[in-house]
């Protein structure tokens, strides 16, 4: 049994008369430890994939596994209880708390949790390990991301998804992102799936899953992904 499976996945909206396919019988397998890419336009299905693979949304028909357990039958309280201990977020845009400093913003995070990683090592984990009574003001954007994807591992999460993380940043910065984010894969045996447009994240990745209107395009492994310190785009 791979780690996460992901079979016949589909979700439907109800928009008026209209119902709007965004999966359709989506399938593919992630096995423990990859960096995993899923790549494809916008408005193929990518974040709602992430969204119902989170927790955040439920599927329409089809199952979701991961780690032995069909995510997709969960109940709203398993599926926030899923969310809160076996997942971990990192965003676009960051979303932390802006009246708290770095430090607070991961301790936040870790406070719901089973079995955090101490805040601040996870910061210096990092990189800022300087920076953690900096409140998210004070940080540049690449700073803030660090910090988000501090939080994110400080609740020790089965899988980490981030969607677009790179996407607020500049080039430098999105590369050196693209590397922590790497390096924490590697480093810790965790899952890593990241969500985006950019085909150039595809040379770094373990697993590549290509999605085209809703529907899974090609899966395609690497045995020797590129370091993000080479990627170009």
């Amino acid at each position: 049994m791979a780690f996460l499976e992901v079979r016949n996945v589909c979700k439907t909206y109800q928009m008026g008369e209209v119902t709007v396919e965004a999966v359709n019988r989506m399938d593919f397998d992630v096995e423990q430890g990859e960096f995993v890419v899923v790549v494809g336009p916008s408005g193929s299905g990518k974040t709602t994939l992430l969204n119902m693979i989170g927790g955040m949304d439920t599927v329409t028909s089809g199952t979701i596994v991961l780690d032995g357990s069909d995510v997709s039958a969960y109940s709203p309280r398993e599926a926030t209880l899923y969310r809160r201990y076996d997942i971990g977020f990192v965003f676009q845009f960051y979303n932390l708390v802006q009246n708290l400093n770095a430090l607070e913003n991961v301790e936040l995070a870790s406070q719901i949790c089973k079995d955090p990683l101490p805040a601040a090592e996870t910061l210096q984990a990092v990189g800022l390990g300087h920076r953690m009574e900096n409140f998210p003001g004070q940080l540049s954007g690449g700073e803030q991301q660090r910090v988000a994807i501090a939080r994110a591992l400080a609740k020790n999460p089965k899988l980490l998804l981030c969607d677009e993380p790179t996407g607020a940043l500049d080039y430098k910065t999105g590369k050196a992102i693209l590397k922590l984010l790497q390096k924490t894969c590697y480093d810790s045996g965790k899952c890593v799936m990241v969500i985006t447009h950019n085909a150039a994240l595809e040379a770094i990745a373990d697993r590549i899953i290509r999605i085209r209107e809703g529907r899974v395009d090609a899966v395609e492994l690497q045995e020797s992904p590129m370091d993000a310190d080479l990627l170009e785009w």
